[in-house]
């Protein structure tokens, strides 16, 4: 899980030298709940499919939350780079839980 951490911070500090609604707290903890989350489902749950129906949970969950950071006003459209980088973020701490190093770090 301290890989998930480490390679969310680049990340997190980008978005927070240029002032974005999401930053230092927010993407370490993403890559942090999703990694654990994943490691549960993979780890814990012993049932077929586990794995499965909990990845497809946290991607779903991070479609919810990534939506919630786009914001409309008038024609302007704000977020969409959060939104984006929170799910891959997201994406990153579930190639930790499984090991994939190589797909975390090309995430981060």
């Amino acid at each position: 899980m301290s890989v998930a951490y480490v390679l969310a911070l680049p990340i997190a500090w980008n978005r927070e030298a240029h002032a974005r609604s999401a930053g230092l707290r927010t993407y370490p903890m993403v890559a942090l709940a999703t990694c654990a989350m994943m490691l549960i489902g993979i780890n814990v749950l012993s049932s077929t499919g586990a794995e499965s129906r909990v990845m497809q949970a946290i991607i779903t969950g991070m479609g919810f939350i990534g939506g919630g950071a786009i914001l409309k006003s008038g024609k302007r459209i704000t977020g969409l780079a959060t939104a984006s980088s929170l799910w891959a973020t997201g994406a990153m701490g579930i190639a930790v839980a499984w090991q994939r190093y190589e797909m975390a770090v090309l995430l981060s």
